[in-house]
């Protein structure tokens, strides 16, 4: 088998990808900041880059035919890291890149951060190389973390509706893309739980599956940037903080698609049943 590089192999979606690949006996390049920090799989091993590092990047994806990008943390220079890391693959000979990107992506996505995601793409389109982005809704994992303290979910959505999905079926999406990258080139899938709900319907759900009261509290854009104003989180984090329920408001996070079962064969996760 040619090796696959696999970035962000320390967090949630590119461990568990790594884990996977590993478990059928792919080779692995774990492209990573800190190598002491990346899991100890058989047939992986681990090279330091960071993707604001383009040689580095360069060096580390040498000889890979195929890579996984998971998406930087957020950070004001979010974008640069993504283009760099995107030249420095370019400039390696890779072949193919699988992008994980944002559901909706687009210059005038309502969600902020979903802007970012779309230019990523477009500079990825104008690389020269194949790829395949897999836009993720947001994270059901994270649903009930949007409760605070008090057990209430405050936020401008509205009666909007979110399909959120799944982890652990975006960490399955890659697997399937990655195992047979050529049938994915240029591809872009949307992937989304199988049920769009209100936050009204997510709190009820949280409240049954976990025994803890949560409600959701409407509020007005103008209260969302003030109930944050207290976490001195610079400007942009707040605007994507608050534009995550205005996009669900708008309307942009609603669709449901088939992307998950198409990738991997089952049918995507039910919050119900993740939780």
């Amino acid at each position: 088998m040619i090796e696959i590089a696999v970035t962000g192999a320390t967090g949630h979606i590119g461990g568990t990808v790594a884990r996977r690949l590993s478990a059928h006996g792919v080779p692995l390049r774990l492209v990573v900041r800190d190598p002491g920090r990346a899991p100890a799989l058989p047939g992986a091993t681990a090279v330091a880059a960071g993707y604001g590092d383009r040689d580095a990047c360069e060096r580390a994806l040498r000889g890979v035919r195929t890579v996984l990008m998971v998406s930087a943390a957020e950070a004001p220079d979010r974008l640069a890291q993504h283009r760099a890391f995107i030249d420095a693959a370019a400039a390696a000979g890779v072949h193919h890149l699988v992008y994980v990107s944002f559901f909706g992506a687009s210059a005038d996505a309502t969600f902020t951060l979903a802007r970012d995601h779309h230019a990523t793409e477009e500079h990825l389109r104008a690389s020269g190389l194949a790829f395949t982005a897999l836009r993720d809704n947001l994270y059901a994992d994270f649903l009930p973390e949007l409760a605070g303290p008090d057990g209430v979910i405050r936020g401008p959505a509205g009666d909007g509706r979110v399909a959120a999905v799944a982890r652990d079926d975006v960490a399955a999406c890659a697997v399937a893309v990655l195992r047979a990258p050529d049938r994915h080139e240029n591809h872009v899938y949307g992937l989304t739980g199988p049920e769009a709900l209100t936050l009204t319907e997510v709190a009820a759900i949280v409240s049954e599956r976990t025994g803890r009261t949560v409600s959701y509290l409407p509020e007005t854009v103008e209260e969302a940037y003030a109930s944050r104003a207290g976490y001195g989180a610079p400007d942009w984090q707040l605007d994507a903080w608050v534009s995550t329920y205005t996009a669900i408001a708008a309307g942009e996070l609603a669709e449901v698609t088939g992307d998950v079962e198409l990738l991997t064969g089952r049918p995507a996760t039910p919050l119900r049943e993740l939780l």
